[in-house]
């Protein structure tokens, strides 16, 4: 079996082919590609940790919410960060269809919108600095769902707005610090050993 970690950049699709944007498999040698497919998924602005395999079953143990492998995100937003919001985002908020399961929420530090100008996406970046001075803030949260743009739902759901996202961790699996943006390599069979670990009692 084939396991690798990816380093996603933003600007690809997790998918093994795309008529318009570039995907992860294109990072990949095509005769190295046809054999692997993405476990999950990122959106195409949100970058990080992506583990790549032939192996089917990954999937379901990583996926599935009953499993309750967490996926821990690290980002920027534009707003602030109360303690009331804070409880709000970790005991659940009301979404179309369904209320957020427990969550963690780890707050970084407090920052001015212009001070964050490099993290932000190229299309949005000149109507957020149009406010320079606005309040911003780093953060993470680990969650064990992975509905379509959860996370920046949550936020914006608290009156914040993430622009920069990125997956940190999926279970017990750090990225790499030293696996640049766009590089990939081979699990290790103590990452991967990682992987089957349940981490319920973080969440």
């Amino acid at each position: 079996m084939l396991y690798y970690m990816f380093n996603k950049p933003q600007g690809c699709v997790t998918a093994r082919t795309d008529a318009v944007h570039r995907t992860v498999m294109d990072f990949f040698p095509p005769e190295l590609a046809a054999k692997l497919h993405p476990v999950g998924r990122l959106d195409k602005d949100t970058c990080g940790l992506l583990i790549l395999t032939d192996d089917g079953n990954l999937d379901f143990r990583i996926m599935q919410p009953d499993r309750h492998i967490s996926k821990t995100y690290f980002f920027y937003a534009i707003g602030t960060m109360t303690e009331e919001k804070k409880q709000l985002l970790e005991k659940g908020i009301p979404m179309v269809g369904f209320t957020t399961k427990d969550a963690v929420f780890r707050f970084g530090r407090d920052y001015r919108i212009g001070e964050l100008e490099d993290f932000m996406p190229q299309e949005r970046r000149e109507r957020y600095m149009k406010n320079p001075h606005g309040a911003a803030f780093s953060a993470s949260i680990s969650i064990c769902e992975g509905k379509k743009h959860q996370v920046k739902r949550m936020l914006e759901a608290a009156g914040c707005r993430i622009f920069y996202l990125r997956r940190d961790r999926i279970g017990a699996l750090s990225l790499d610090s030293s696996l640049p943006q766009g590089e990939y390599r081979p699990l290790t069979a103590e990452e991967l050993l990682l992987l089957q670990v349940d981490t319920s009692d973080r969440i």
